[in-house]
């Protein structure tokens, strides 16, 4: 495993020493995530396919906070928040707004350029969210999915 990995296993024994179960139950369940999609790929993971299985899980405890929101277990919410403020520690930098307004703003003109100076227009919204997503990592920051959507929208609609 590459640097999350190394990460996860001394934050472990720091949990352990410090007898902190919550939180030791967290990171040994991001580890063996981790360590379950090398065994299936049979091969270290990148650096980015670490990232991947992270946004995956975080998203996952996302979607777990609405649901028990909604089914009135604010416990099991809080419990879930608490696992996103842990994994997110290992994440790169989020974004900011006028940040990924920059990524947007400088696909939608790689696109341009590529198309012979045709603006993208609706349709195209794949292909300039795949490209914002490609600079965002590149730049090592990490982009919400869903404002990006959203922002990607928003400017092709100015079109």
């Amino acid at each position: 495993m590459a640097a999350i990995g190394d990460k996860l296993g001394t934050d472990i024994i720091a949990a352990m020493k410090a007898k902190d179960a919550d939180t030791l139950t967290t990171l040994r369940m991001v580890k063996s995530a981790l360590k379950s999609k090398e065994i299936d790929k049979r091969e270290p993971l990148t650096d980015a396919e670490e990232q991947s299985l992270l946004t995956t899980l975080l998203k996952q405890r996302r979607e777990s906070i609405e649901q028990f929101t909604k089914g009135g277990r604010p416990e099991l919410a809080a419990k879930e928040q608490v696992e996103i403020e842990l994994i997110e520690g290992y994440m790169p930098k989020a974004a900011s707004e006028d940040e990924l307004r920059a990524l947007v703003a400088g696909a939608i003109e790689h696109i341009t350029k590529d198309a012979g100076g045709v603006r993208p227009g609706q349709k195209d919204m794949g292909a300039v969210m795949k490209v914002a997503q490609q600079r965002a990592m590149a730049s090592g920051t990490r982009a919400d999915g869903k404002l990006l959507s959203e922002l990607v929208k928003t400017e092709l609609a100015k079109g």
